[in-house]
């Protein structure tokens, strides 16, 4: 991460969810992320996959409120 900027803002200006963010600085702390000079790298296709599971992940949350919210209106409305 840049010079202790918060995860948020970062994660705002590269557009990845804050907990991409997280995983890769973990990661990275825990040492299982490659660097160069290893010749592990993550790749832009590895970020972009990452990036995708963290959306789907949200999307699916956001779907079982609405399922829920859905349900409750139903019930009222009867």
């Amino acid at each position: 991460m840049r010079s202790g900027e918060a995860v948020r803002k970062v994660a705002r200006e590269i557009g990845v969810p804050e907990q991409s963010i997280r995983n890769w600085v973990k990661a990275q702390a825990e040492g299982k992320l490659g660097s160069a000079e290893n010749g592990k790298r993550i790749t832009p296709e590895q970020m972009e996959i990452s990036r995708l599971r963290a959306e789907v992940a949200r999307l699916k949350m956001e779907m079982e409120i609405v399922k829920k919210a859905a349900a409750y209106f139903a019930r009222e409305s009867l």
